[in-house]
């Protein structure tokens, strides 16, 4: 947001500075999240686009570092396609060795006896955290499934926390992957439901400065429609940005109902959105539904004969992708 906007409103930073908003959902997840690390299990947390899956980690992590009870070890490797096993097994070596401990060996059975090793000495349970995990190519689980079992059976503790879209939920959940989804506990991360309101409020309220009231600057009316509209903590954020910014062009205080209806897109909940939210794009969905791009595109588009449209959507139910 420009400068000259927030002077104007009276806002100390932009919304996407506001930090962590917790609700009794979030703190349950995070309970029940914390067990299954301790316990050493493959946990999945899951969430639509812009759902807060990367700040829920963050504050996983830093929460689980100050208690000290877990070692925290995370994957930084952005191409997350192109990672396998040995590209996670280096960061946990990273992340866990010190210098006496030397560098990781690169023969197979060296490096999974190193890893081990290293573990047994720091007696602490390890959670290894995986941001976009729904781009992990399907035999890295089954790999990180068989490490946690090897860890365990020297007498360590390893937990591995995959974070994606409801895209790697589905994924787990299919029978090809019936070895990791059995054993993976998974976590969704849901929309704000009946707390949307507050958290608009609550995000603006983290936004302006100690002498500005959020009736000033926004309409009641103007509340209803964003918490009517939209579900995201990524969305709230982009489109209040958005109004201030247009409600500015004509001088506007507070910032009214109207101003909203101009700056949300018509087709904010369109097929196509959907499926994007939920980690589908034509690629993946060709591969899932063993289609070509022209026919999901078509489909896409309500483009198809209603039968073929009927098929493709009786699949996409089937496995979970939500219509």
């Amino acid at each position: 947001m420009l400068s000259d906007v927030k002077d104007y409103y009276g806002l100390a930073r932009d919304f996407g500075q506001s930090g962590y908003f917790e609700t009794a959902q979030s703190q349950q997840t995070f309970k029940e999240l914390r067990l299954a690390i301790k316990e050493g299990k493959l946990v999945a947390l899951s969430g639509i686009v812009g759902s807060g899956k990367t700040t829920t980690l963050r504050r996983i992590q830093d929460t689980l570092i100050q208690e000290k009870e877990i070692l925290v070890a995370k994957s930084l490797a952005i191409e997350k396609s192109k990672i396998n096993l040995s590209t996670l097994m280096m960061a946990l070596f990273f992340d866990l060795a010190t210098e006496k401990d030397g560098r990781m060996p690169t023969q197979p059975e060296r490096r999974e006896r190193a890893l081990l090793e290293l573990i047994k000495k720091r007696h602490k349970p390890i959670a290894l955290f995986v941001d976009e995990a729904h781009d992990l190519h399907g035999k890295t689980p089954i790999g990180l499934k068989r490490l946690i079992e090897v860890v365990r059976s020297g007498g360590g503790t390893l937990s591995v926390v995959l974070a994606g879209h409801p895209k790697l939920k589905n994924d787990l959940s299919r029978p090809s992957m019936e070895e990791i989804g059995a054993r993976a506990t998974v976590f969704p991360l849901e929309p704000f439901g009946p707390e949307r309101r507050k958290y608009i409020q609550w995000l603006i309220g983290q936004a302006v400065g100690p002498k500005t009231k959020i009736d000033a600057l926004i309409t009641d009316e103007a509340l209803t429609l964003l918490s009517d509209r939209l579900t995201t903590p990524l969305q709230f954020e982009q489109y209040l940005t958005r109004a201030f910014e247009e409600a500015y062009k004509i001088g506007q205080k507070p910032v009214a109902a109207e101003i909203i209806e101009g700056v949300l897109v018509a087709d904010i909940d369109a097929l196509d959105a959907r499926l994007m939210r939920n980690g589908y794009n034509v690629k993946s969905l060709c591969d899932l539904l063993n289609s070509k791009p022209r026919e999901i595109t078509a489909f896409i588009h309500g483009q198809p004969p209603p039968e073929r449209t009927q098929q493709l959507s009786s699949q996409l139910l089937t496995v979970g992708v939500p219509l």
